[in-house]
């Protein structure tokens, strides 16, 4: 009997980064997310294999009660050749019917938006982490930053005293 060790980061454990959308974090708070499957075609996993992807203007719609995500640019797999695919071709994302109503009931409010936020691989799979969204004013943007910049002279004070 081969029985694997469970650790308290045992989800995290069969996951690969392959990129973020850091600007996300910046642009917009983020209320909830949930994870997404991804449908891909050979050369689209192959390219993402390779660690080749952008999120930075990404987004996601709901239309015709699917989720799709539009602007994700993976680009071509110099090896497939003839059987390619378009870089930035709209993505289906791969939800159950439940989660996509409840997702879409708050996304269809007001000022929000679905915002892709990392684009990983767990347990051989493809996954999306996308995130409920709302935009930042510029003002918000400041004073998270003050905040942020705060903390880090916070943390630097109690780490010359130690």
């Amino acid at each position: 009997m081969n029985a694997k060790k469970k650790s308290a980061d045992a989800e995290h454990d069969n996951e690969r980064l392959v990129c973020r959308n850091r600007k996300a974090q910046h642009n917009f708070d983020v209320l909830s997310t949930l994870e997404c499957g991804l449908a891909l075609l050979g050369s689209e996993v192959k390219s993402l294999r390779c660690g080749k992807a952008s999120l930075e203007e990404a987004y996601a719609r709901i239309k015709d009660g699917e989720v799709w995500l539009f602007n994700c640019d993976i680009p071509e797999y110099k090896e497939a050749n003839q059987f390619n695919h378009q870089p930035k071709r709209p993505r289906k994302l791969l939800l159950h019917r439940r989660e996509i109503k409840r997702f879409a009931a708050q996304a269809a409010q007001k000022g929000m938006t679905l915002v892709p936020l990392r684009l990983y691989f767990k347990r051989g799979k493809a996954k999306v982490l996308v995130g409920l969204c709302r935009g930042r004013k510029l003002h918000d943007k400041r004073e998270v930053l003050k905040k942020e910049e705060t903390q880090r002279e916070i943390r630097r004070a109690v780490h010359r005293y130690r």
